[in-house]
């Protein structure tokens, strides 16, 4: 079963000006993660504004990502996952999600708790108990401020102990519950991945025995999350320290106006392919945009 640690990319969905999706420039970013040496990409979360995208044009994004990542893989000999996003608040709709990203040559279903409905305890531990029947590795995603309802270390345990549920991306916030999860589950599954889903939570997660992050910041800054990542993984947190306090006040600007709304603008400012948002998200704010810039110069990106 594969291993997750290391840097990821949450990538955004690039936009064309009349608002559909900028293929060519998703490829082109999806290129950039893999050349600046990023561990994995994972389309089709929050970052990439999915639930605004139509199934068709998911599609062709899982299909660049795969093919992109297969291109580099065997012309450096690695291997770089593609972790795609597959959740849904209907288990239905999240198999069938799964199905395709697995039918199309992902590596990982990135599964996020159901949203809205606010379902028990068991019926989250159903709900992925579904899904990772499909076959294809899955990682939980905990964020309790989007979805309503955090899982609990308690549900996670149990759903580590299924077949196919290989770690969770945890951006609850709360980094003693993240901690329980080390202590409890990586004791009996070692191979657990536990990544964090907050920047600027990244380094003290790997500090208590973490994995890595889910990355926001590295849609624009790839090399140096990585950078800061392994250097931590490697136990040396004396240089991982120096780049994350470089970084630290971006971590903050990135997410100053909401998320993807603030990493498009950092990214479309600094010249690189993002384009728009698709409503109900909406440009950042005149004074977010100075907090943006401001910390791009402050951390000199």
């Amino acid at each position: 079963m594969i291993k997750l640690r290391g840097a990821f990319t949450a990538m955004v969905t690039p936009m064309n000006a009349d608002g559909s999706v900028d293929y060519e420039g998703f490829r082109k970013n999806v290129i950039f993660q893999l050349e600046s040496g990023i561990n994995g990409i994972a389309p089709l979360g929050t970052t990439g504004e999915t639930p605004c995208l139509e199934e068709s044009e998911e599609e062709v994004m899982i299909k660049i990502a795969v093919e992109e990542a297969k291109k580099y893989n065997e012309k450096t000999g690695k291997k770089v996952p593609v972790v795609i996003g597959t959740g849904s608040n209907c288990t239905k709709d999240a198999v069938r999600y799964a199905e395709r990203a697995k039918k199309l040559g992902a590596d990982v279903a990135l599964v996020v708790t159901p949203y809205y409905n606010k379902p028990s305890d068991e019926g989250v531990f159903r709900h992925f108990e579904a899904v990772a029947k499909v076959g294809i590795p899955v990682l939980v995603y905990n964020i309790q401020g989007r979805t309503g309802k955090n899982i609990s270390t308690s549900i996670l345990a149990r759903l580590a102990d299924l077949p196919n549920v290989i770690g969770v991306k945890e951006a609850s916030g709360n980094i003693n519950q993240m901690m329980e999860v080390i202590e409890k589950i990586k004791s009996k599954h070692p191979d657990f991945s536990v990544l964090s889903g907050d920047d600027g939570l990244t380094l003290p997660l790997i500090g208590v025995g973490g994995d890595g992050v889910v990355s926001v910041v590295s849609n624009l800054a790839p090399s140096l999350v990585t950078e800061m990542v392994t250097d931590a993984l490697d136990g040396n947190f004396a240089e991982a320290r120096k780049i994350h306090y470089r970084l630290l006040p971006f971590f903050k600007a990135a997410f100053v106006d909401g998320n993807p709304t603030s990493i498009k603008y950092a990214m479309n400012y600094k010249g690189m392919t993002a384009g728009a948002v698709r409503l109900p998200l909406v440009e950042v704010t005149d004074e977010a945009k100075k907090v943006i810039e401001k910390a791009l110069k402050d951390c000199n990106l």
